[in-house]
């Protein structure tokens, strides 16, 4: 069953086909509770994915060491008045401790597994700790899904895992050669991934994002994505750097889209559609030149001056893809999944969000690593029962 909408804004009109799977998900997830794990709790991805799972009246345990996760990010998923009952138990702990994510996926039915150091610059600077989170860390939360007997291992991979090939746009099945460590680590999730439903039965379904941005997306440090971290700066009357020439392309996805594919990805009910990855995008390649375009209008409106601001361009940047853009008809055929926002109406929905969030930037840089563990058995500020894996 399809639904035709007819959808109209301040970047122009467009009719999108959205599959009605979706909204009878959300209906169905509605009347049954069900136990997820969603690792990285405190993160960008993983706290959106929290307050849509607690909408929807599920149980909900979240894993996160807060190393690049903020506290702030679980008080705002929490914020919004349930109207159906939900539960959320948070864990304070590290994928790097097995017994930690045995701890997590007990009883669980789904995992969602969102926990890593998503930097292709980071993991050029520091490949160890790179591989120990998103390669170890990984394993361990494969193994402790696997001995729990979940039903299913949904998990974030990336872009970056098709290298330099030079298809256009990125097909699954057709990848290039790694150009970091980062997009190692996430390659090897997928082969692993395969390799557990192989040797053991557990079903897994790899997410390979592209650029997603939205609400609660951090905008401080040196390793930030480029819509926050832009934002930020022309608020800050700062030029924004572009490596390169800005003719770069990206495929921008919109975090709505991210939660979509998400619980698709967790319920659909075609095993055949288990054991593979998928492209999570839009099918919309944009320049960095146009998006800088696209910002500096939108920015305008709350603070004029933003208009006549100009980039700065730097040296291209090792490890980075030069052409990105998704080929998603697998993901529409085989999971029901279908973007319902572009990127120009992802940012008509979230940029409120992000002007709220420049003037604090500056005082968040690296905070969460200074913050004190909270003690076994005290409550977050949100009244979120928050356990300590270990001391």
């Amino acid at each position: 069953m399809l639904t035709l909408i007819r959808r109209s804004g301040d970047f122009g009109q467009r009719e999108l086909v959205i599959y009605a799977r979706y909204p009878q998900l959300r209906e169905h997830l509605s009347c049954g509770p069900r136990t997820w794990v969603v690792t990285g709790a405190a993160g960008f991805i993983g706290s959106n994915l929290l307050q849509e799972l607690l909408a929807l009246g599920q149980n909900v345990v979240g894993l996160d060491n807060f190393s690049t996760g903020h506290r702030a990010n679980l008080d705002d998923a929490l914020a919004p008045t349930l109207e159906k009952p939900a539960s959320v138990r948070m864990i304070e702990g590290d994928i790097r401790d097995l017994e930690t994510c045995r701890l997590a996926c007990e009883g669980a039915d789904y995992v969602l597994h969102h926990a890593a150091l998503g930097s292709v610059p980071w993991s050029i600077d520091d490949p160890l700790r790179t591989n120990a989170v998103n390669v170890d860390g990984f394993l361990n939360m494969l193994v402790a899904a696997k001995d729990a007997r979940v039903r299913r291992f949904v998990y974030a991979s990336s872009s970056a895992v098709y290298g330099d090939t030079p298809e256009y746009p990125q097909v699954e099945g057709k990848s290039g050669r790694p150009l970091s460590p980062y997009a190692a680590s996430k390659a090897s999730n997928e082969i692993y991934a395969a390799a557990f439903q192989m040797s053991y039965g557990l079903q897994t379904i790899g997410l390979r994002y592209f650029n997603v941005f939205g609400r609660r997306q951090d905008p401080a440090g040196a390793y930030a994505a480029v819509i926050p971290r832009w934002i930020a700066a022309l608020l800050r009357d700062e030029r924004c750097r572009i490596f390169g020439d800005g003719e770069t392309t990206r495929d921008f996805c919109y975090i709505a889209n991210i939660i979509q594919a998400n619980l698709l990805a967790a319920t659909v009910n075609d095993t055949e559609a288990t054991c593979q990855a998928y492209n999570i995008a839009c099918n919309e390649s944009v320049s960095l030149n146009r998006l800088f375009d696209i910002l500096r209008e939108a920015l305008a409106r709350y603070h004029p001056t933003v208009g006549f601001a100009a980039p700065h361009y730097d040296d291209f940047r090792p490890g980075d893809i030069r052409f990105s853009c998704a080929a998603i008809d697998k993901a529409r055929t085989q999971l029901g999944y279908s973007p319902t926002h572009n990127v120009a109406e992802g940012l008509a929905e979230a940029l409120e969000w992000y002007v709220a969030q420049a003037p604090a930037t500056a005082d968040r840089v690296n905070t969460t690593r200074r913050h004190p563990p909270l003690a076994a058995g005290s409550l977050h500020s949100a009244s979120l029962p928050l356990v300590q894996a270990r001391p």
